[in-house]
């Protein structure tokens, strides 16, 4: 397949991407192999017992990426886990890119429901099954590959610098401090993120936007003690009764958040926008057959990829008190629990709302009960402007290797270190994934499609020229 791009061809530009993509075929099991060996070390950051393997998997990343091309890369130390800094300086007046990735997977219980070993790969029908076959091993190495081809074919345009981490699926918490402590060996003109995914395997799109979290946990205490049910029910408040009752009350009739001051500061996404974001291809008879809903719910005057994407919600994560065991009880409970969730938009602070949201609920618990509200975490939400040059650039590469214009989608999920990201750097983030939903990430037989594999690692090394292109004018 050869690229065809959609403005004027520059002939000098074809031909050396015809010698990248060349490169490309000819290493490609080469590539492979050398993503098997980076998955085969089980680097479950979340796990004690595999501290040694997130060294070890850090150092095979540090290795990769000498091997790719880099000038220099190191193992450095955080407070936790070790991040995986590289860079290749071509000219310090050319744009330089800041490529993000992470090399910590999640834990693969419950094993017995993978149909092979989950950090042994193994590829049945076209697709990589392994855990981090996509989440972000094979999408993160994309990013090395890329890199490798541009380099040995003499065609990288722009700077590089390499910041992989090891602790994002357990909230990279020791990033943030990473990079205040390095903000001068960090600058750069964009972020380059692989850790989301697009529409379908024909559809491309661009993550322009990730929703922030609040979440807490609450408590509601009613008598001192558990009560029977038939000597004080009807007498005394049920802290379960109260505690569901003050969920529901979070909502009006439209669906609409009642928390006092919750939409002040939500940043609307303009029509224009919401028109691009709406063009997705989406059939609600198939989405709500997925799912086995007959109706869908959700704050009205907004469509369903609207409120999954640029609209804030609140929901109700796990519930539970009183008896819970085989049989019954007729109790009145002491305490009722929930933990509680909202995904917020830009321009909505989590910390802000975390308070807003104690205020309220303490406000409306009647006084037949006692209320304890804890914030557990939070994460900012994050935007990219359709009119960035990065985006411009991903969207001129997405156009040669997929022959369409990428859609811009607004991700209903939360990575906080992106807008860490921007708070501490100063630098916006482009999120060009290309994993699909059907790749069972975070769950047994996660997997990864070849195709997608190097069909992203062509788009890359295209971003670069043409970011190159676009930030040179």
């Amino acid at each position: 397949m050869k690229y065809y791009f959609y403005t004027a061809i520059n002939k000098n530009i074809f031909y050396k991407m015809e010698n990248v993509k060349k490169y490309i075929e000819e290493n490609k099991e080469r590539f492979l192999e050398e993503l098997f060996e980076l998955i085969r070390i089980p680097s479950i950051s979340s796990l004690p017992e595999h501290k040694d393997d997130m060294v070890k998997t850090a150092d095979a990343y540090k290795e990769a990426l000498l091997k790719a091309g880099v000038d220099k890369a190191e193992v450095m130390p955080t407070e936790g886990n070790p991040v995986v800094y590289a860079e290749k300086i071509i000219d310090p007046a050319k744009p330089t890119v800041l490529v993000y990735a992470h090399y910590d997977v999640m834990p693969v219980d419950p094993v017995e429901l993978w149909d092979s070993p989950p950090f042994e790969p193994e590829i049945r029908d076209g697709k990589i099954y392994a855990r981090g076959a996509d989440d972000d091993k094979g999408q993160g190495f994309m990013h090395v590959k890329a890199f490798e081809s541009l380099v040995s074919t003499g065609n990288l345009p722009v700077n590089v610098k390499f910041m992989i981490e090891g602790e994002e699926e357990i909230g990279s918490v020791s990033l943030g401090a990473f990079c205040e402590a390095h903000k001068d060996m960090l600058k750069a003109d964009i972020i380059l993120v692989s850790d989301t995914g697009m529409i379908a395997p024909d559809i491309p799109s661009i993550t322009t936007g990730l929703r922030g979290l609040a979440y807490w946990e609450v408590e509601v205490t009613g008598p001192n003690r558990d009560l029977h049910s038939g000597l004080f029910g009807g007498a005394v408040a049920n802290p379960i009764n109260i505690l569901s009752k003050m969920i529901a009350d979070v909502f009006d009739d439209n669906n609409h958040i009642t928390i006092p001051g919750f939409y002040d500061d939500v940043l609307e996404a303009s029509e224009e926008e919401r028109k691009l974001l709406n063009m997705a291809p989406f059939d609600e008879e198939e989405y709500k057959k997925a799912i086995g809903v007959e109706e869908l719910w959700g704050e009205k005057g907004y469509t369903v990829i609207e409120r999954t994407g640029i609209r804030p919600t609140f929901d109700a994560c796990g519930i539970w008190g009183g008896y819970t065991g085989e049989g019954a009880k007729t109790v009145i409970p002491s305490k009722a629990y929930a933990k509680l969730s909202s995904r917020l938009v830009p321009n909505q602070d989590h910390k802000k709302i975390a308070k807003l949201f104690e205020d309220y609920f303490v406000s409306i618990a009647p006084k037949s009960v006692k209320v304890k509200v804890k914030t557990l975490h939070g994460g900012q939400a994050y935007v990219c402007p359709i009119d960035l040059p990065a985006y411009k650039a991903a969207e001129k590469a997405y156009m040669a290797t997929y022959g369409k214009k990428p859609i811009p989608t607004r991700s209903g999920g939360s990575i906080p270190i992106i807008s860490t990201f921007e708070q501490i750097l100063g630098i916006k983030s482009i999120l060009m994934g290309f994993g699909l939903e059907s790749d069972a990430i975070h769950s047994p037989n996660e997997n990864y499609p070849l195709e997608n594999f190097y069909k992203g690692i062509e788009t890359i090394t295209l971003f670069y020229k043409y970011f190159d292109e676009i930030m040179s004018k």
